[in-house]
């Protein structure tokens, strides 16, 4: 028997009219008693046998076991006698509603106290949760008969989920402030840092508050630590509170759904109704029947799913059609979907109506401002005058360090990296790792050894294990998440591989059981987290690909890699595998990459010999002949046929400026696709490169390049690419007041777009009157919205403005406003 036949049977109960805009008397509502009664007394036991069938019938298909069949005619009397006990209650239909099923059949069971008499212990069980099954369906009857107790019921479900989602998601991890006394985490408004967003449509890049205000459905793509789960959690957290910034003020009243991929990955994307049990949220009984359906279909939702990537590359496919089909189901929403570059191609969720954005790597202003608020959450805790002095040096030095050397600028690309590089130069007193595998290691000895000693801890419950048997256990969990396609393991699961792996590492075995260690390792190494109760993942995806490259090359299983290496979210295990191994096992590895295989797709080849050319950089030592054959085979391959193959390149790293044809001789659509690879890379190095093609007369050539300023050393790029660019019909962007200058000292643009927060006097001063003819301010004006300074450009004759910035006063007469998506 279906659902809608159980709800047949229960609306019987009951009379089939009355007021629906106040709370009532269940007892005034059963239609076996009162002035419009439809039912006697002895209807109760027809409708009773005919739901304990259903019931029982549910239960059967639901897997749930019985020790042996229950008596139905002595259970069918128990509830006929709970039934009846409806008449009797002393309760509104909203109070019975807000009870919820579980306390609702106690109360039941309370009005009818012999219902249950002559069972046998078994069948008082079995009817005990027969009974809250059937308080679980009338519950929902009277929540679809009145829409008073839906909307109150609602209401008051919705406080308590918003303050649950504030206190789940408003605080971040910054890694080892302060090894000695901070706490592990940081609230979320002293630690989140604006990331910004860039499309590939020659826009200038923008904060991503700006980038997604206005717009319904995002896909946002960000490589590993880029701040994707961070920006999800600052949304949902903004929204829950009702305190939002001025570009998304048009998000206040909705509800934030955050739908983490890993968390339903295998078993499809939930239907609203089971989002919540789906990322396991511990109140999901409290829940109104039908409450996330009715968010959604008045279009009040906002849908954060976080990491595509996370999904087995087998079951994103499917993943695609839930975001299709439901979005339309439900119009009105707002969609952020996030994944990591490498897991969706281009126009993925286009005809959807998702716009595509990148979030970029952090600029310099964007380390920088990063590296000042981590030391000023770092100094909160300080007192003593010496170490203050002392931290304010470690990081005016470590400002400095990024900018000049090179090595440490590649790696301070994203918030993760910026947080462990700020960590380890304080830890090691201004000294730096270099290199990926180098700084991984800093960080797991800061994180597994250093934390509590440097804490003056003494061995919690008595354990105390040093670093390698720590790295060790961990990495068997992460090898055990990497076999099993998994970034998020059963808490079970994880003390049963700890107590597999117990026995080869006598020091951890002699210091407790499984049970034990798994606790010491989730307390103490600061790596584990428990995101829901009973599952268990690492604290950041990095750290998980890095162990399970670790394991991977003890257990020298190159073949094991190899055999998985056309799988994108191998990749990262893959160079960190190169990182990490012998020159021998290295060549053995990049050869296993290059290798013809039987039935290999031509896509997954391709994917194989471009892998095998990123991971170059990351091998220490290697034969010339090795890094020869691999420059060989992909020579070919840096030629890119569309814009996502040319970002696809990009995302490589630096290694594929040495292999980039030269663009001397090409087509101009063909040196379009080359300067985004290049422009995709942001390393000084590329700007070589792209000398090479600042002369194109092509207006998507000169667009792309200019567009890519920000991410590289400000004034040489002015120098070698800017001041070389054709003017005509190209704006020119400016992100911060440093490239303004640099502007001017070129003798200005007649074309600026500023996609930078300045101010009216450093504009006023930075650009040059009597070049400026068109100017873009794509930013949000917020308090400034009186332009009347911009009479000081006579030759100004176009003003764009975004489309936050209505309302702006004293544009000077004869400068024609064009405001974006008006």
């Amino acid at each position: 028997m279906d659902p809608a036949a159980i709800h047949t049977l229960v609306q019987e109960l009951f009379v089939a009219e009355g007021p629906v805009d106040r709370p009532v008397r269940i007892a005034s509502l059963v239609a076996f008693q009162g002035d419009r009664r439809t039912l006697t007394e002895r209807d109760l036991p027809r409708i009773a046998a005919a739901l304990l069938a259903a019931l029982l019938k549910e239960a059967t298909e639901g897997g749930v076991a019985q020790k042996r069949e229950p008596a139905h005619p002595e259970l069918t009397d128990a509830l006929a006698r709970t039934l009846h006990a409806l008449g009797t209650v002393d309760l509104d239909d909203l109070r019975a509603v807000r009870l919820g099923p579980e306390a609702f059949a106690r109360h039941l069971a309370i009005a009818a106290p012999d219902a249950d008499e002559g069972l046998d212990a078994d069948d008082a069980r079995a009817y005990a949760s027969l009974r809250e099954a059937v308080c679980g369906h009338i519950l929902r009857f009277l929540v679809r008969r009145s829409p008073f107790v839906t909307a109150a019921e609602d209401a008051a479900f919705e406080e308590r989920y918003a303050r649950d989602i504030v206190a789940a998601h408003d605080h971040l991890t910054i890694y080892g402030i302060d090894l000695a006394h901070s706490p592990d985490s940081w609230p979320l408004d002293a630690a989140y840092l604006s990331l910004e967003t860039e499309t590939d449509a020659g826009g200038p890049s923008a904060p991503a508050e700006q980038a997604l205000a206005g717009r319904e459905r995002v896909l946002l793509w960000g490589v590993a630590g880029s701040g994707k789960t961070t920006l999800v959690q600052r949304l949902a957290v903004s929204v829950a509170r009702g305190d939002l910034p001025v570009p998304l003020a048009g998000l206040r009243g909705r509800v934030p759904f955050v739908l983490p991929v890993r968390r339903f990955r295998r078993d499809g994307f939930p239907e609203p109704d089971a989002f919540l049990s789906a990322v396991r949220y511990p109140h999901t009984a409290a829940q109104p029947p039908g409450w996330a359906e009715r968010v959604l279909s008045h279009g009040r939702g906002l849908l954060l799913v976080d990491g595509v990537d996370e999904a087995p590359e087998g079951e994103r496919e499917r993943l695609r059609e839930a975001l299709r089909e439901l979005p339309a189901r439900y119009p009105g929403n707002i969609w952020l979907v996030t994944s990591r570059p490498s897991a969706v191609r281009e126009n993925w969720l286009a005809s959807e109506r998702f716009t595509e954005l990148k979030l970029s790597p952090l600029s310099r202003e964007g380390v920088t401002a990063f590296i000042r608020r981590w030391h000023a959450a770092a100094r909160q805790d300080i007192t003593d005058g010496a170490d203050l002095d002392r931290l304010s040096g470690y990081e005016e030095t470590l400002l400095d360090a990024v900018r000049i050397t090179r090595d440490l600028g590649r790696l301070a690309t994203n918030p993760l990296m910026c947080g462990l590089l700020c960590a380890l130069h304080r830890d090691r007193r201004g000294y730096l790792p270099r290199g990926r595998k180098a700084l991984y290691d800093a960080a797991l000895s800061m994180l597994l050894e250093r934390r509590d000693r440097e804490r003056a801890m003494l061995p919690p419950e008595g354990i105390d294990l040093p670093q390698e048997p720590k790295i060790q256990l961990l990495q068997k969990l992460a090898h055990w998440m990497l076999v099993n396609g998994r970034s998020e393991m059963d808490r079970t699961t994880a003390v049963e591989t700890l107590g597999r792996h117990l026995p080869a590492i006598p020091h951890a075995a002699r210091q407790g059981g499984p049970e034990e260690i798994y606790r010491h390792l989730l307390n103490r190494t600061g790596l584990l987290r428990e995101p829901t109760p009973g599952s268990v993942d690492f604290v950041h995806r990095t750290f998980q690909d890095y162990l399970s490259a670790r394991a991977v090359v003890e257990r020298h299983d190159f073949d094991f890699l190899i055999d998985h290496a056309h799988l994108d979210d191998w990749e990262e295990v893959i160079r960190m595998s190169v990182a990490l191994a012998r020159p021998d096992e290295c060549g053995y590895l990049l050869e296993g990459l290059l290798a013809a295989r039987k039935d290999a797709r031509p896509v997954h080849a391709r994917h194989r010999k471009l892998l095998a050319a990123a991971c170059l950089e990351h091998a220490t030592e290697l034969d010339p002949e090795v890094r020869s054959r691999v420059h060989r085979y992909t020579r070919d391959l840096v030629r890119p046929t569309s814009l996502e193959a040319a970002r696809a390149l990009g995302w490589i790293g630096p290694i594929v400026l040495e292999m980039l044809p030269d663009p001397s001789g090409v087509s101009d659509e063909e040196a379009h696709r080359l300067a985004v690879t290049a422009t995709s890379i942001a390393d000084d190095r590329a700007i070589d490169y792209l000398v090479r093609l600042r002369d194109r007369a092509s207006w998507a050539v000169r667009a792309q390049l200019a567009g890519a300023w920000r991410r590289y050393d400000t004034d040489r790029y002015a120098e070698e690419i800017i001041g070389h660019l054709d003017e005509r019909e190209l704006d020119f962007p400016v992100s911060d007041l440093e490239e303004l200058r640099a502007l001017r000292r070129l003798g200005g643009r007649p074309c600026v777009q500023i996609a930078g927060a300045l101010t009216p006097d450093q504009l006023a001063e930075g650009l040059v009157a009597e070049r400026l003819t068109e100017l873009w301010l794509a930013y949000d004006l917020g308090a400034d919205l009186d332009l009347s300074w911009l009479a000081a450009f006579p030759r100004l004759h176009t003003l764009r403005l975004s489309h936050r910035n209505t309302g702006v006063t004293g544009v000077p007469e004869g400068v024609q406003v064009i405001v974006a998506g008006a």
